[in-house]
């Protein structure tokens, strides 16, 4: 493993403890009759996508750092490759989080651009990645 895959991995289990926080917050919430979890469907929904996006992206983050290594990639490939899926990680539940804020939000805010900005880092990262393994 070279020290960048090793670094990144470092910075990316860091983040673990956020979204063990999430589940945290989404079990409080359904415990806590007076939150107003249960009655608004909007932040049931994204919530629970914030919390599962956040998790499966951190372990495919993980992942291609290992895969990143074996394409060999130079340059900005490398770091599109490497931070494509992390940034992914972070955008999409900050999106699905944040555009839903507020007990009585009924439709996403604006915030929801940032589901928009990680769709296209996943893509971009997971494209070059993809692109570099079958090239190296």
């Amino acid at each position: 493993m070279t020290r960048e895959a090793r670094l990144m991995c470092g910075l990316i289990l860091i983040t673990v403890p956020t979204i063990q926080y999430g589940g945290y917050f989404l079990l409080t919430s359904l415990m806590n009759k007076n939150s107003g979890y249960m009655e608004n469907p909007l932040r049931q929904n994204f919530f629970r996508a914030g919390h599962a996006h956040a998790g499966v992206f951190v372990i495919f983050a993980l992942t291609a750092q290992i895969l990143a290594d074996a394409a060999h990639l130079h340059g900005a490939a490398n770091v599109l490759a490497r931070d494509g899926i992390w940034a992914a990680a972070i955008l999409f539940p900050v999106g699905f989080f944040g555009s839903s804020a507020g007990p009585g939000a009924t439709r996403p805010n604006r915030l929801i651009v940032l589901l928009y900005l990680g769709a296209a880092a996943l893509t971009a990262g997971v494209l070059t990645l993809g692109i570099g393994l079958l090239s190296s």
